[in-house]
Formats: structure tokens, sequence, C-alpha cells
């Protein structure tokens, strides 16, 4: 069972959440930066950390990053073909470009510099700025930028931003706000807390889900919400309280991130003088399919066949040829067919590894179909009486069992 739990937690080379919350929380320390220049062409320096990396959720995140733009300074023109990027300037203000449109823009805010539209940030002040970057990568844990030697010293400005940009004020929140997809729902619950849905998924072409401004009171707490098919990072903005994720908790400040798989519960408590404010970046495991059903369903999307066989060595190429070559042309031509599999049971090796149950049926062949109706005619055609002969006849033994399709992710 541990090598089991260790597949679950642990996929090497990709991912490896940490396990120990304390592990977790990176706090923003402005001396443990490294200094850069010329950052993607820019103007003059900043420093700069890494608070989170690609291989620290399970979902696509690639990085938060932080730093201090010098004064005068900036980062240089530039896109990415496979990245989305979100800016976000904690204090001061900065000259913000996206796609050669240049706006000032007063902190706390943030930009979103979305899969293909050219950016970058020039720091105009005689002040240094206070600086975010989260990412999100269409493949795991690979990103790309493509520099357009543009340092952006001396952009003409717009007075209103041609670009989606939002300014993080707490006076702007309220104890209700619309949820996924317009459902009115309460996203975090506790007293006096107040919250607002900054930017939702149609504003990303990644799997980037949500972004969230959320106060905890002074002395208040949010209830417990489990992360449904998303992944999030926190960066607490002011206050300082604890995180409870499952049983454990621990304690974050100011500068500090955090961030949550999927699944996991969560909660916030607001223990310091001042409120509790976290920045909240919600990651999808998919957006198209992950997030299929918002909610469990009353009545059966579709039904499911499951048929076990016996298949003798000697038969196991011809059975599963014929899957291929009779079967699946026989059913795609039915009223209401949806999808099939042809399961093949591990080695015996293989299924001690993992302590799997003991059978003698060593193939699968699942089916699915709109209604059990339109299944049934599908046994009373022409195409049956000829595919269902030549499943059987290859199998020493054979069982089926239906069920109701309760929830899935499909979206065809």
């Amino acid at each position: 069972m541990k090598t089991v739990l260790s597949l679950v937690f642990c996929i090497v080379g990709s991912f490896c959440m940490a396990q120990n919350l304390n592990e977790r929380v990176v706090h923003n320390d402005p001396s443990a930066y490294r200094e850069l220049s010329a950052v993607h062409a820019g103007a003059g320096k900043m420093g700069f950390t890494q608070m989170i990396g690609r291989n620290d959720l399970a979902t696509n995140f690639l990085y938060l990053h932080s730093g201090i733009i010098q004064p005068k300074s900036g980062i240089g023109h530039h896109f990415h073909h496979t990245i989305e990027e979100m800016y976000v300037i904690l204090d001061g203000e900065a000259e913000f470009t996206i796609n050669g449109r240049t706006s000032k823009i007063k902190g706390p805010a943030l930009v979103p510099c979305k899969l293909g539209d050219s950016h970058g940030i020039y720091n105009t002040s005689g002040k240094p700025l206070k600086w975010l970057n989260f990412a999100v990568s269409e493949v795991k844990a690979q990103g790309d930028a493509f520099d357009l030697a543009d340092d952006l010293v001396g952009s003409k400005t717009d007075e209103i931003p041609t670009f989606v940009a939002s300014r993080l004020i707490k006076e702007e929140l309220k104890p209700e706000d619309k949820g996924f997809r317009g459902l009115e729902d309460k996203i975090y619950k506790g007293e006096g807390v107040l919250y607002r849905r900054v930017l939702r998924p149609e504003v990303f072409r990644t799997n980037w889900h949500h972004v969230d401004h959320l106060v905890v009171p002074s002395g208040s707490k949010t209830e417990k919400r489990q992360l449904e098919g998303v992944e999030e990072v926190y960066y607490v903005m002011n206050g300082t309280g604890a995180v409870t994720v499952g049983s454990e908790t621990v304690n974050v400040g100011k500068d500090d991130s955090f961030y949550a798989g999927l699944g996991e519960e969560i909660s916030w408590s607001s223990t310091g003088g001042d409120d509790l404010e976290i920045l909240v970046i919600g990651i999808a495991g998919s957006k198209d399919d992950g997030m299929a059903i918002a909610r469990p369903l009353e009545k059966p999307k579709a039904m499911a066949l499951q048929m076990d066989f016996v298949v003798d060595k000697e038969n196991a190429a011809a059975f599963e040829k014929m899957y291929y070559s009779i079967y699946v042309p026989a059913m795609v031509v039915q009223d209401g067919y949806l999808s099939s599999k042809l399961l093949r049971l591990f080695s015996d090796d293989l299924a001690k590894e993992i302590q799997a149950e003991p059978t003698t049926y060593n193939y699968q062949i699942q089916i699915s179909f709109d209604t059990e109706e339109n299944r049934r005619k599908w046994v009373a055609s022409d195409q049956h009486q000829i595919a269902w002969p030549a499943a059987s006849g290859l199998a020493k033994e054979f069982k089926w069992r239906g069920y109701d399709v309760m929830g899935d992710d499909v979206q065809h």
C-alpha cells in the first residue's frame, strides 16, 4: 500500500506536493533576491526570486515570481506562445504595455498577460516597485518567450487602458458574489468575509480558472471549502492568520505564499489586529473536462455496460483485433452510441504490486449509449448479430453489468 500511496502523491520527475504544510509556506524575502538586468531586454535592474515552481502543483501552474523593479527600470516588451502570465503591483504605480498600448496603472492592481499578447512593464517613478508574476502553461512545466527588443522607455500612454486590468480595492469587496458560470453561490463563507471574483475562466485560454480577492476580518474565519476540479495558489497581501488543510494548520503572514491541491479542504482564519487579505489564483485540472459537471446529476447522463471476458492466451490477439475490426465499426452506426473501451488486465506481477483483487476475467469491453433503450436497439440490430458472436466466440466465459452514468468528464 505504501508503494501505491507514493504513486498517488508523488509522480517522480513531474509533481510532488509537499505533504508538510510548513513546507508550502514561502515568505517573500527581498534580502534573498538575486539581481537581474535587462530582463526581456528591458531597462535597468530588478531583484528577483521564485516562490512557487512548475513541479509544486499537479496542474499546469508554472510559477509565482516576485521582485522589486528599481526606478526607471522594467521588463521589456515580449510575448509567449504557450504560457499566460499575470503581473501584479502591490504598491506604487507603473506603465503596463499590452499589445503595444501603454497605460499607467496604480497599485495594488493586476494585469493578465493573455496567451499570445505582447506585454511589458516600466517603473517610471523614483521609487522601487513591488511586483509579482503568476504563470500558467499550456503544457505541464514548459514555457517560452520571444523578446521584441523594446525597453518601453518613453512609450506613448493612453489615459484609459485598452486591455484587461483591475485594481485590488478592499472597499469594492462584498459578502456575496456570483460563482462559476453565474451560479448564485457564495464562494467563501464566514462571518464578515468579503471577496470578489476579479477574473473568470473566459479571460484565459490556458487552464487558468479564476483570480479572487479575499478579505477575512480580524478575529473571523472562513468555513471549510473543498477544491473541486481546481488547485489554488495564494499570496497574503496583508495581515496575519492561519490556514487549515484537512486536519493540519499552519500560520501565515503578510508576503507569504501558499498552495492547496485538487480535492483538498481548506479554510482561513484571521488572528492579527488587521484583516487577512489574500490574492487567490485558481488553476483547473482541465477547464474543458475537469469542470464539466458543476453539480451532481439528478438524472442519468447516459448508460454504460461492462462486459467481462475470459480469453485464452492463444485467442488474445484475435480478440483485440475483433474489437477494432468488427465490434466498434458495428456500434458506431447505431443511434445513441457514445463510446467504448477495450481493457486488458494487468500482468500478474503488476496486479500483485498494486494489490488488485484477484479475478479470472482478463478482458473487459465497456460500451456507452445515451439511453438503455438505444442500447437494446443495438442488441436487436443485424450488426449485433455479427459482432456479439465474434466476441463471445473467442471467450471461454463472459458476464455483464449495466450502470447509469451519473457523472463523467466527457464534453462531446
